[in-house]
């Protein structure tokens, strides 16, 4: 239990509103104003374990929520990005002759299978495409300024 010694007294103001509402609040706990005040003050400097971890809870869902937009705009990206160079393609790929198809159709065949075990070994791996693409920049700039690479 505190002592008279360990209070400390001060006047504050509040708007008409808020003091009608911490009266209130005060009568329905059935306790003095001061007590009452004091707590809700106590509680505004210094939240307890609930108020903290709601706070930390609130800052974690609007991390994830940024997070999570972030990949929905790459997801985005990407799919622009396939669909451009599929429309480029078809635009700018000459039709083949009706005696030409079976053969490119078969060399297709081919290719996608290679295609497919290509990315199923890569996946596996756990390499991306991101990745090659940042070895190789790194390589080449190294390359032209002539000098060795950093790790063993």
């Amino acid at each position: 239990m505190t002592s008279a010694r360990d209070e400390a007294q001060t006047h504050i103001s509040l708007a008409a509103g808020y003091f009608l509402s911490a009266r209130r609040l005060c009568r329905a706990q059935a306790r003095a104003e001061g007590t009452c005040g004091g707590a809700r003050v106590g509680v505004a400097i210094f939240p307890d374990g609930a108020d903290r971890l709601e706070a930390a809870l609130g800052r974690r869902l609007d991390r994830l929520n940024r997070q999570m937009e972030r990949l929905e705009r790459h997801a985005a990206i990407t799919n622009e990005m396939l669909a451009l160079f599929i429309r480029f393609w078809l635009t700018h790929t000459p039709p083949l002759s009706d005696t030409a198809l079976p053969a490119a159709q078969a060399k297709g065949s081919d290719r996608f299978e290679g295609f497919v075990e290509a990315l199923g070994r890569r996946l596996t791996r756990g390499n991306t495409f991101a990745d090659d693409l940042t070895r190789e920049v790194e390589a080449a700039k190294r390359a032209q300024s002539g000098t060795e690479p950093d790790d063993p």
